[in-house]
């Protein structure tokens, strides 16, 4: 089977670049190799190439800066799904694309399902959401799978942002009233090849899943398992103390919802399996850092 990955080169993207080989013959495109705000190339590689499968990792990911450069965040979030899709449907191709928990509003105070109303507060949100029904709108057959909070051992995200902060400070101040789950590069990745390997011989539905971490935590509650685990695990590491703070008292261009814990009962229904706590996600990473 050949398999079209874009992305190949941010932190989901490189994983699943790895945890796809077994699936098939994996064409990996970075953003050198494959600009998904250029329409045009898109549509060349996906009729050059003919893949079976199309994972789509590529994203513009910059929360706050997709609020000034709204028609950037559109182009790779909105109109290059679409396109994809398209190609999809004309190649009678299968589409994997991720979508975030950002779709939300947050006023809920139980794990949101698949189905409950949708709202973005942010420009990002919106276009992800726009992306989503894109995908749903082309016709093809595609797997949509919304995640939260994604980190992993490389690339910029909040895991090593606090490992560098370490070094250099005694107390780092960390939002602790929005509530979600920390989810591993890693474990995303590895969870994606496992769903395509276990889907039946007469498929599943379409549609949009919930693939994020089971549990859920705060900024801040994620900010001291980091720091535990590092002060367990690395020789001199000396742990700054985390000062929890209202999201009013760390102000973004970008709203974000307070609450987007994502429920994964429709997943496990449908690949059989569960996805992993985030407690569990955070030791395989460090054991992966150690590793590195």
């Amino acid at each position: 089977m050949r398999i079209l990955l874009t992305g190949a080169g941010g932190q989901v993207g490189h994983e699943l670049a790895r945890a796809l080989a077994p699936l098939g013959q994996v064409d990996a495109r970075d953003r050198a190799g494959l600009d998904l705000a250029d329409a045009g190339a898109l549509v060349r590689a996906c009729r050059s190439l003919r893949p079976a499968l199309i994972v789509n990792a590529a994203a513009y990911t910059a929360v706050d800066r997709a609020e000034s450069d709204v028609e950037a965040a559109r182009l790779i979030n909105a109109r290059a799904p679409g396109i994809l899709a398209g190609e999809a449907k004309r190649l009678g191709a299968v589409l994997v694309h991720y979508s975030t928990d950002y779709v939300f509003d947050g006023s809920a105070r139980t794990p949101y399902r698949e189905d409950d109303p949708v709202g973005p507060l942010n420009e990002y949100g919106r276009s992800k959401l726009e992306g989503e029904r894109a995908v749903a709108a082309s016709g093809c057959r595609h797997l949509v799978f919304r995640t939260s909070w994604v980190y992993g051992p490389r690339g910029r995200n909040f895991l090593l942002t606090m490992l560098a902060l370490a070094a250099s400070r005694d107390e780092v101040r960390v939002v602790a009233d929005q509530r979600g789950a920390p989810t591993s590069s890693l474990f995303l990745a590895a969870a994606t090849a496992r769903a395509l390997a276990a889907i039946p011989r007469d498929g599943v539905a379409s549609g949009v899943y919930h693939l994020a971490a089971a549990g859920e935590t705060t900024w801040a509650g994620f900010a001291q398992a980091i720091f535990a685990r590092a002060a367990a695990s690395r020789a001199g590491f000396r742990a700054p103390r985390v000062v929890p703070i209202a999201t009013a008292d760390y102000p973004t261009p970008a709203r974000r919802p307070a609450y987007s814990v994502l429920s994964h009962g429709k997943f496990e229904r449908a690949f059989g399996f569960a996805p992993d706590p985030w407690e569990a996600q955070l030791d395989e990473c460090f054991r992966h850092l150690a590793a590195a």
